[in-house]
């Protein structure tokens, strides 16, 4: 069972992001605030759940929680500034259109940049651990996972309905068969073992 809460009395924001190590597509994060003391048994580091089981935690999330927002910053962003300092800009953009101010912030991780004046935590492997990180988690992987769906209708050679973005051998072979899109990561290598070579 993930923990509720950090502080016990504090107003409490999880942030966690969404395609990091993607070749291609943007970088999501989302931060939520949840109910003191809220439970949700099936809440779990998104990673560890089906497609299915996000999006109805996603529903349910978007629901309970006081407050959400999900962020994005694309691929261009991405190669200007890097993926982690894209990442961590993506999570601030999340933070700062909450309906909510948060008085602690909880980030997935161990990298993080302070935001305005509130304090942080960074937890390694704390969408697994943290009911709010779990659900920043699912809310960013889902938003992202939808928008990787809407560009593969575009580009449906990369195969992005199944590995929205990521770096599997159907994904890298096509690159290097064919070329990039206006949505890949122009600073990510791209590599195919000879192994993988058939």
């Amino acid at each position: 069972m993930l923990k509720s809460s950090f502080s016990n009395h504090l107003i409490e924001a999880g942030c966690d992001e969404a395609g990091r190590g993607c070749l291609a597509g943007p970088v999501f994060a989302a931060a939520v605030i949840l109910p003191n003391n809220y439970s949700n048994p099936l809440l779990n580091d998104s990673k560890k759940l089906t497609a299915a089981q996000r999006n109805k935690l996603r529903l349910v999330i978007e629901n309970d929680a006081l407050a959400w927002n999900v962020e994005m910053v694309d691929n261009i962003e991405i190669d200007r500034i890097n993926i982690l300092n894209a990442s961590i800009l993506a999570m601030h953009k999340s933070l700062a259109n909450l309906s909510l101010i948060p008085e602690l912030i909880l980030v997935d991780g161990n990298r993080f940049k302070s935001y305005q004046d509130i304090p942080h935590e960074c937890i390694i492997k704390g969408d697994g651990l943290y009911l709010s990180i779990a659900a920043a988690s699912i809310l960013a992987k889902t938003h992202r996972d939808e928008y990787m769906l809407k560009l593969h209708e575009t580009y449906s050679s990369y195969g992005w309905n199944r590995n929205m973005g990521y770096p599997t051998l159907e994904h890298r072979r096509k690159i290097l068969q064919v070329g990039s899109t206006p949505y890949h990561r122009l600073t990510f290598t791209v590599q195919v073992k000879a192994s993988e070579i058939r």
